[in-house]
């Protein structure tokens, strides 16, 4: 396991160096979609519409946040991470179409997904669950947030981030999955005690 800290954009080269197990901590700018926001980035750049950010070499977090309205600015009380695997019908999609770079999320993807990684070199990691304000203390400003037709929950916010983690790779962009790596590890394990039982 090795430790990574980097700065927003990220490039294909650096992802690419970071392996399944690694702990990935992000500054700079970091963006939240959820179900809806994916859709509509997709709806965007299907019909030729200018989206309102770019995410070539970002990191897209999966995150419904809740968010406070003072003085004009927005404060984000708590960033738990939502279940990523809601997501897995649109983000190899979205890898492909944005140049986005780091996934961030909930529990994990599927097959589409670490395809996607591996083929246009991006990552899956995880922040662990149940510690969204410990995920609020890393970011340092609200910079906008688009889309509020969608709900709070639902739109792109825009934050500025400082040390964003720790965020575990679950997929990195060979297109390993951490976890398949333990499930088959499981069986194996089963199988051996298995069959000391039955001997």
């Amino acid at each position: 396991m090795v430790e990574h800290r980097f700065k927003t954009p990220v490039s294909e080269e650096q992802v690419r160096r970071i392996k399944v197990g690694d702990i990935i901590y992000l500054s700079g700018v970091l963006y939240s979609l959820r179900d809806a926001g994916h859709k509509r980035v997709l709806e965007y750049l299907g019909s030729g519409k200018l989206l309102p950010v770019s995410f070539s070499g970002m990191a897209v977090y999966h995150m419904g946040p809740v968010a406070k309205r003072e003085g004009g600015r927005w404060r984000i009380i708590s960033a738990g991470p939502t279940t990523s695997a809601r997501m897995e019908d649109y983000v190899a999609e979205f890898i492909e179409r944005t140049g986005v770079r780091v996934i961030v999320g909930k529990g994990g993807m599927g097959f589409k997904t670490a395809e996607a990684c591996r083929r246009f070199g991006a990552l899956y990691a995880v922040f662990p669950g149940g510690a969204g304000a410990l995920a609020a203390k890393a970011i340092e400003e609200v910079e906008g947030v688009e889309w509020l037709d969608l709900g709070v929950p639902e739109a792109l916010w825009v934050m500025r981030v400082k040390d964003f983690g720790p965020l575990m790779v679950v997929i990195d962009a060979e297109g390993n999955n951490y976890y398949d790596v333990v499930k088959s590890q499981v069986l194996k394990n089963l199988k051996a005690a298995y069959s000391i039982v039955e001997g």
